[in-house]
């Protein structure tokens, strides 16, 4: 076992994600010493806010990257493994073999969103269409009509659609949530 603290990658009943890192937060907060003294330093669930379109009308929600799973920050040895193995909700560790395998640095680099240089941090909006799709214009000016959808623009939230106006092809850009898929 390595005397570095490492992040691993923890599988729990899906939906009880916040419940098991409470419960490792508390074990954090019971163990003697201070910051990195510690040999469990830190637990997170990763989130990120993307937006929905819910009756209509665009809502932020934050979502879970990974359900089912917590990352924690910790010195792995038999000790702190015995530790979160027996936290409720704790299915297991994840890697292969019997010992569990540390997350990669670029890995979790973008979990915790510690970008490269160069890299876009825009948010962007998870648009539930592909291109190819058929789909169906519900509001705006070429509503009622359908068409397929040419190109995604997820930083701008809107889709490119090839809709039949006067029995010529055209492109249009619209926003996302004025479209309905088939």
């Amino acid at each position: 076992m390595s005397d570095t603290k490492r992040w691993y990658a923890i599988q729990s009943y899906s939906g009880h994600e916040n419940k098991v890192k409470r419960l490792i937060d508390h074990k954090i907060e019971e163990e003697p010493g201070e910051g990195d003294e510690r040999e469990i330093v830190e637990c997170l669930v990763p989130t990120q806010e993307v937006m929905e379109v819910r009756n209509g009308k665009r809502v932020q929600v934050t979502r879970r990257l990974y359900p089912g799973y917590v990352l924690v920050h910790m010195l792995l040895n038999e000790r702190t493994q015995h530790v979160i193995n027996n936290i409720q909700g704790v299915i297991k560790f994840v890697g292969g073999g019997k010992a569990p395998q540390p997350l990669r640095e670029d890995e979790i680099n973008k979990i915790l969103g510690v970008e490269a240089p160069g890299q876009d941090d825009k948010e962007k909006e998870d648009i539930p269409f592909h291109v190819g799709q058929v789909v169906e214009v519900i509001q705006g000016p070429f509503s009622d009509f359908s068409g397929t959808v040419q190109e995604v623009f997820p930083d701008k939230g809107k889709v490119k659609v090839e809709v039949s106006l006067f029995g010529r092809p055209t492109s249009v850009e619209l926003d996302y949530t004025q479209l309905k898929g088939f």
